[in-house]
């Protein structure tokens, strides 16, 4: 189902006083947009939640309003659910949100209450940046890519034959996602393969995108990537079956420090684990197609992966 916030932030925006119009507007969403903030932007009683809020409400919007006079993402995202959903093949229902955030992530997955939820936050793709909003200015037709992304993520953590450790994490703490939480129960195989089938699934859905658009890079970024395959797999092999938040962090976190991404003594590129979970799946979704992947457990993707470059296994 398409959840669309835009016309009653806009609202907020027009209303005599914005911040407690906004608040009003957390309020009626309470159960989605609490979530949204825990995991992509900090604890609404945090001490700085207020001052987010009070930048969020007084930033220009008018490259926003000009991206809404000149594209219907209402009837895009639409399009782009019902075409997951058929070539997915969800089994349980999934949300899309339309929305307007913080300037945190420019799309993200959520479960709340065992619903799988996929958002796009429209400040980020209005094609070009905005200080005031934190827009990161990606162009309005990655849109379906970014949506199609996140609703694999949804369906990997829901259906009821996902094999995936995320999924597991997701019903024994009552059918929510949490970013903080799954990013300290699973493996780093699980986090990489997970990533790596959502890359592929947004390849099926929303064809037609550089192979850098999808996993979120620049050419260049791409470009070193490719030249650090061999490096980098060689690397992360003793650090794949441990677990541990700081791995999420180092490998798909943007925004971290150097010191962060320093493996075996080269700094990597912000999220590389993109890049890498992608080839980890390369394999399994030609095997079984990208319905069957998302639901295979990550020793099935090893499996496939070893069997494809030749590896014996037991």
């Amino acid at each position: 189902m398409l959840v669309n916030l835009v016309p009653e932030f806009l609202a907020a925006l027009d209303a005599r006083d914005p911040v407690d119009a906004y608040r009003r507007h957390l309020a009626a969403h309470a159960p989605v947009l609490t979530a949204y903030w825990h995991n992509y932007v900090i604890d609404l009683d945090s001490p700085h939640a207020g001052e987010v809020v009070q930048r969020t409400m007084t930033a220009d919007r008018r490259d926003l309003h000009a991206l809404l006079e000149s594209t219907d993402v209402a009837a895009t995202a639409d399009e782009v659910a019902a075409r997951c959903g058929e070539m997915f093949e969800a089994d349980r229902p999934f949300d899309v949100y339309l929305m307007i955030g913080v300037g945190a992530a420019n799309a993200g997955e959520l479960v709340v209450a065992g619903r799988g939820i996929a958002f796009v936050c429209l400040e980020h793709f209005t094609g070009r940046p905005n200080p005031e909003t934190y827009g990161l200015g990606l162009s309005p037709a990655l849109l379906p890519l970014w949506i199609a992304h996140e609703i694999a993520h949804t369906v990997r953590y829901t259906s009821p034959q996902s094999r995936s450790e995320l999924a597991r994490v997701v019903a024994d703490v009552g059918g929510r996602y949490d970013y903080w939480e799954s990013g300290s129960r699973t493996t780093l195989r699980e986090l990489l393969v997970n990533e790596g089938l959502a890359v592929a699934a947004a390849q099926g859905a929303a064809p037609g995108f550089q192979p850098w658009e999808y996993l979120g890079y620049g050419r260049r970024q791409y470009r070193r990537l490719r030249e650090l395959d061999a490096f980098l797999r060689r690397a992360l092999a003793g650090e794949l079956d441990q677990m541990g938040l700081g791995y999420r962090l180092r490998y798909l976190a943007g925004g971290t420090s150097p010191g962060t991404r320093l493996v075996s003594g080269k700094v990597i590129p912000e999220r590389a684990g993109y890049y890498v979970g992608h080839r980890m799946t390369e394999a399994i979704t030609a095997d079984v197609g990208i319905a069957a992947a998302l639901r295979a457990s990550a020793d099935e993707c090893r499996v496939a992966e070893e069997r494809a470059a030749g590896v014996q296994t037991a």
